[in-house]
């Protein structure tokens, strides 16, 4: 049986002609330990390179040379981005960042799609569970994911809550794929109000691709409670197929009440970048900020069309060009 070391996984970057099979990418998705050898291989080229752990990141993922110097398709210009104009760039670590994004939207008079605030905290110490609310969502502000989700306190593992964010308040988000734009987040927790419909459910998740402060596509997540379905729509509600086989799956969703309020809240929020993905949620008709998110998928998004990829890309102006 053939072992994967360190040495072996540089290869495949050092290697460009030779690409990755199918059996090695499976590999990587069932081998726990090939799993841990290439995740401690990315943490170090980061800390190493951003640029170099990039490069070797996305030939794994996708079995090609990153294309830096005249990037294409989607993917490539979202690693153009984070490697250039947002790195080390102190609006974007504000915008990343779930808590300071707060003022943000403050300042360009965006409050009223803040979800209430029910405390802020530097370390799991800081929290009092018995100040929490019966339901609540808890946060980390330094990268995605670290949520926790708790619809009835009193059913809550209290210990195993605080057991999980302070390994998240452990973790350095952006070493796993060279995200730099997280690097400078002074690491917080923070505690929301749990967002439900009337219905009892989590609400739908609308995710506006922006170019340059304009709208053009709307990602929706839907039936999170059930299992995750995706569906892209363009602004006047129609269904485009920019997404890979599997989504766009014929289903109809209705436009949500709060829309239009989602449309003038991304224009404004996204004005000057030249694309940030702006998440909604529509909470019985009301408009409520999630995040921004400016590297979906750290640049290795697998869910579009070969001409999704080359469609979105076309509309991110890179400088220069």
């Amino acid at each position: 049986m053939m072992k994967y070391y360190p040495v072996e996984l540089m290869y495949l970057y050092f290697e460009p002609e030779e690409g990755i099979s199918i059996t090695m990418k499976s590999k990587f998705k069932n081998n726990l330990i090939v799993r841990n050898i290439y995740s401690i291989v990315r943490r170090t080229l980061t800390r190493i390179s951003p640029l170099i752990a990039s490069k070797a990141i996305y030939r794994i993922s996708k079995g090609k040379a990153l294309n830096l110097k005249a990037p294409l398709d989607f993917n490539e210009k979202i690693m153009w981005l984070k490697l250039n104009t947002y790195y080390k760039n102190p609006l974007v670590t504000m915008c990343v960042d779930k808590y300071a994004v707060r003022k943000y939207i403050i300042e360009r008079g965006c409050e009223k799609s803040l979800n209430d605030l029910v405390g802020v905290y530097d370390s799991v110490g800081d929290i009092k569970w018995e100040e929490l609310p019966q339901a609540f969502v808890l946060k980390c502000n330094h990268g995605c994911g670290y949520n926790i989700i708790c619809d009835d306190k009193s059913k809550a593992d209290k210990q195993e809550i605080y057991a999980q964010l302070s390994v998240w308040m452990k973790e350095d988000y952006y070493l796993d794929y060279a995200e730099v734009n997280y690097q400078f987040v002074s690491k917080k927790i923070i505690c929301e109000k749990y967002l439900r419909t009337n219905d009892g459910l989590l609400p739908n998740d609308y995710k506006f691709y922006c170019f340059d402060g304009i709208p053009r596509f709307v990602l929706v997540c839907y039936d999170r409670n059930v299992e995750l379905k995706l569906i892209f729509f363009d602004m006047d509600w129609n269904n485009v197929k920019i997404g890979r086989e599997g989504i766009n799956d014929g289903i109809q969703i209705l436009k949500p009440v709060s829309f239009e309020s989602m449309v003038e809240y991304s224009k404004k929020l996204s004005k000057g970048f030249p694309f940030v993905r702006m998440d909604f949620y529509d909470v019985n008709g009301k408009a409520v900020f999630g995040e921004m998110t400016f590297t979906p998928a750290g640049g290795l998004a697998d869910y579009y069309s070969d001409y999704g990829l080359q469609h979105l890309g076309e509309l991110i102006h890179l400088e220069g060009e």
